[in-house]
């Protein structure tokens, strides 16, 4: 892009001008295309067409939800003539739905009125979609895709429909409706949305700053050892591994919700895998190469450091399934260097895979596997669209809306710096795991799976496991994570924490918010479980101190340098690794 042009010094000439600003139209629509757009329109025309052939059969079905609906259309007419439909609402939003808390869709009759009829419009399509009856696979896509489509054409998202919008436009006698547009050209070139202020972070300065140091890295991964803050330290260390789909200072954000800062303070001795962010040269990682290169050899050189015969491992989402594919590996070779495993939102068993099943049948995951092994990675940008749009109102219109029609710059917030900080995945790792993991459910089988030449039995791990989910999580739902209770070999302490996938996880304990569930019956399924389960106040993370505490070991001397004669300081936390953008 033009930087001139994008800052507003543009040549005088209109003409030229609204050309400029039609090729970076295009641009968006091709972003928007590239991501996902496309398969959008297109799933949701076949989820309906399905749904309409299916509903030849009983053609009743739509005729009385159409009557239903022009009944409804009638009543909200005849109350926009007789001046009483803010009175008497037709319908109203749903709770939670933040798009007309404005009062002028409320206080203006024409806005009331395009705010009811899109509302009795979705709710429609949507209610038709969820009676639809189709087999559950197509569904759960037919009202996915249908959520997407009515929140795309929502009236907030259109300046001409929105009280708000114009009533900026008119205070700041338009200037809002050009920031907007620098906005919205500052993001074509950046190729994704922006939802906080960028500008207000920095790795290292006030994102990632606990104290610590490379110590170890090869193509893989950079291994952080973080400085004790008291003289002595537990003898047996945490190892966390993080998402590879994700950059691991989630864990580290800042010192008042940090995980990491937090496994420092309770005397733990602390080290950290930061996953490398592949390019197309890497391409031919493979699942073996980040099991072996990555997860063993983590554990191998946190173990030689600090000198111990066994650690703690702490380990998120796939870190977690990279993990258990390590633990398995290990149990067939005899090893037995870690003692005790921490399992955050971890799926080991895929065959509830959640909202993410909207994206996972045959036809898409071939489309996608042709595109990733063609370009060489699957793209960080086009992975964090797909999560995005499972809050699609939220982490997507939200900002279109502001950023773009009131040209606001979005609040700083440390956690969506971080949902903006995307990372690639190899083609050759991806693929493994979007086919065995999520299509074939291979994982739980047992030896259904070789890996580093071990066949794979989630019942030969032994070690004694925690694993915390969370209630609301839609990517790994806890009731598919509740599954290792039954599949691996070993006692498992089973937490289940309020809120969401992220949220529920980054809960400090400082902040004494939310609950969890503890101490439920086990082996009669998840219901069960969380009927028989006690409820607890505040944040899990105290709960899993003291549970990983019982098994670090007794206190010896902290240790004085980082690293050791072998494995010597290589830069400072939070490393190179993890500051390499996609941008």
């Amino acid at each position: 892009m033009d930087k001139a042009t994008a800052s507003g010094n543009y040549s005088t000439d209109p003409q030229e001008f609204i050309n400029y600003v039609a090729r970076e139209t295009n641009k968006v629509l091709e972003m928007f295309s590239a991501s996902g757009g496309d398969d959008i329109f297109r799933q949701f025309t076949q989820s309906w067409t399905e749904l309409a052939t299916r509903s030849l059969e009983d053609p009743t079905v739509w005729i009385r939800a159409i009557a239903d609906y022009q009944q409804a259309q009638f009543n909200l007419w005849r109350n926009l003539m007789s001046g009483t439909s803010g009175e008497t609402p037709v319908v109203q939003p749903e709770r939670g739905d933040r798009r007309f808390q404005s009062d002028e869709w409320s206080n203006n009759p024409i806005y009331d009125y395009i705010k009811q009829s899109y509302l009795l419009t979705s709710r429609m399509l949507v209610d038709m979609a969820a009676n639809a009856k189709l087999a559950p696979s197509e569904q759960a896509k037919l009202e996915f895709y249908t959520k997407q489509y009515v929140d795309a054409l929502s009236p907030t998202n259109f300046a001409l429909t929105n009280p708000e919008v114009l009533q900026q436009a008119m205070e700041t006698k338009g200037q809002s409706l050009v920031d907007g547009l620098k906005n919205l050209l500052g993001d074509i070139e950046k190729g994704r949305i922006s939802m906080t202020d960028e500008s207000a972070f920095e790795l290292g300065t006030n994102l990632a700053t606990t104290e610590g140091a490379v110590v170890f890295q090869n193509e893989l991964f950079q291994l952080i050892h973080y400085k004790p803050e008291g003289e002595q330290v537990y003898e047996r260390p945490t190892l966390i591994v993080p998402p590879s789909i994700n950059k691991f200072y989630i864990l580290d954000l800042q010192p008042h919700n940090s995980f990491v800062k937090y496994c420092v303070e309770q005397g733990q001795d602390v080290y950290l895998v930061s996953w490398v962010n592949p390019t197309v040269e890497q391409r031919d990682l493979s699942w073996d190469d980040y099991v072996s290169d990555g997860v063993l050899k983590a554990i191998q050189v946190t173990c030689e450091i600090s000198g111990s015969e066994k650690l703690n491992a702490v380990a998120w989402c796939v870190g977690g399934t990279l993990l258990t594919t390590a633990l398995a590996v290990m149990a067939n070779r005899k090893d037995t260097s870690v003692g005790s495993a921490t399992f955050l939102t971890t799926l080991t068993d895929f065959s509830n895979p959640g909202d993410l099943c909207v994206f996972i049948d045959d036809y898409q995951v071939k489309q996608l596997e042709s595109k990733v092994n063609s370009q060489g990675i699957l793209n960080g940008r086009e992975l964090a669209t797909s999560f995005n749009m499972l809050r699609s109102n939220d982490l997507i219109w939200s900002y279109v809306v502001n950023n773009y029609l009131k040209g606001q710059t979005p609040p700083p917030f440390d956690i969506l710096y971080w949902n903006s900080d995307s990372t690639n995945l190899p083609a050759a790792m991806y693929t493994f795991y979007i086919n065995k993991m999520y299509l074939e459910n291979k994982l739980v089988e047992p030896n259904g799976l070789e890996i580093c030449g071990e066949p794979i039995d989630l019942g030969k791990i032994k070690i004694p496991c925690y694993f915390l989910s969370t209630i609301e999580d839609h990517i790994a739902p806890w009731k598919g994570t509740f599954n290792a209770t039954e599949t691996f070999g070993s006692t498992i302490e089973f937490v289940l924490g309020a809120s969401g996938h992220v949220a529920g996880v980054i809960n400090p304990a400082s902040k004494n918010r939310r609950n969890y569930w503890v101490k439920g019956e086990q082996g009669k399924g998840a219901d069960h479980w969380l009927e028989t389960a006690e409820r607890q106040e505040g944040s899990w993370w105290p709960n899993w101190a003291e549970w990983v505490r019982r098994r670090a070991g007794k206190k010896v001397d902290a240790p004085k340098e980082y690293g050791n004669d072998t494995y010597k300081v290589i830069e400072p936390a939070p490393g190179s690794y993890v500051s390499v953008r996609i941008d």
